[in-house]
């Protein structure tokens, strides 16, 4: 077992305390985004965009004259309006999307395959952190299935339809969390599998389910580019702690002085959307198989995540899971 101290993410308060000590250290950049990286004729998908990190990446996006497709849960259509008269791109559309609803990721995939693809570049960023189990339709945590389950279907369901653009190497690009490295180890026995907890485990079963989407990750890196060549860009990163709503479902006693405190010391959704913008937008990341940023310092990921075997392993228990859902 680690020692307490290293538990850093362990519960919400320990995370908070984490997050604005790491804001604090000096890192060593990983590169530079810069206002001429642009994306002119490329078309970027982005889900979970409709507030937050995610709002803020589709606006950037935009301005950078990309076509940007919004997939959301709400907010249609008046976020994309926001963000036409924004950013001045009028090439912004918005599709719905629930990730607790494998239909309809299905049905997203088959709108984009038949009305907006080739996609350049897919920006993953739909999160939840819900304060006790909460189980789906499908019969999973939402918590699982929203933050790791959901994405791993959907990647490879728009890589199975060939959305991506032919001939180039598009660029996928997760939002994860260094809470991935909190785990001791995986959780194979129970590995989806509904089991209630409380508000007292809530950030240690996100730091879980983070492990699984990094360890996918890794992996789907390693299946993608088998070979000398980049096929696809495989790049994921922490944005670090941002002043958003992700801790929305707090006990509301605590909302005040959360709000305080991320107001103070987390970094607004517009600072924290730059190392995604830099991983989908900036030429430094030509040809690379994989990265991951946290916050603009290049890291490498837990080792555990990074283990061929556990990707492996990750890979066959996900797919046996879809198999039983959808036959």
């Amino acid at each position: 077992m680690k020692d307490k101290k290293e538990q850093k993410y362990n519960n919400p308060f320990s995370a908070v305390y984490t997050g604005i000590a790491e804001l604090f250290r000096k890192y060593e950049p990983a590169g530079e985004l810069k206002p001429d990286d642009r994306l002119d004729g490329k078309t970027v998908l982005i889900d979970g965009a409709s507030s937050g990190l995610g709002y803020a990446v589709a606006l950037d996006v935009a301005r950078r004259g990309a076509k940007v497709i919004m997939a959301c849960r709400s907010g249609i259509p008046g976020k994309g309006e926001e963000i036409k008269a924004v950013s001045g791109n009028p090439d912004v559309h918005m599709l719905p999307v629930d990730f607790t609803d494998f239909n309809t990721l299905r049905r997203l995939t088959d709108e984009i395959r038949d009305h907006y693809a080739p996609i350049d570049i897919l920006i993953c960023n739909s999160a939840v952190v819900t304060r006790n189990s909460r189980q789906t339709k499908a019969g999973f945590d939402e918590m699982f299935q929203v933050n790791y389950l959901s994405k791993f279907y959907f990647i490879n369901l728009l890589i199975r339809e060939k959305v991506f653009r032919p001939k180039t190497v598009p660029r996928i690009v997760v939002v994860s969390s260094e809470s991935h490295r909190n785990p001791d180890d995986f959780e194979w026995d129970s590995f989806g599998k509904y089991i209630p907890f409380g508000i007292g485990k809530s950030v240690e079963v996100y730091g879980l389910n983070k492990l699984y989407l990094t360890t996918f990750v890794s992996e789907l890196s390693r299946r993608l580019n088998p070979g000398e060549q980049t096929e696809y860009s495989v790049l994921s990163l922490c944005p670090g702690p941002i002043n958003s709503n992700i801790a929305r479902e707090a006990p509301k006693i605590f909302h005040p002085l959360m709000k305080l405190v991320f107001g103070i010391f987390f970094r607004s959704p517009a600072k924290a959307a730059v190392p995604v913008i830099y991983l989908a937008a900036s030429p430094d990341l030509q040809g690379k198989k994989f990265d991951y940023l946290f916050l603009m310092s290049r890291k490498e990921i837990d080792p555990k995540a990074a283990d061929p075997a556990n990707g492996k392993k990750i890979w066959e228990k996900s797919e046996e899971l879809l198999r039983e859902l959808l036959k």
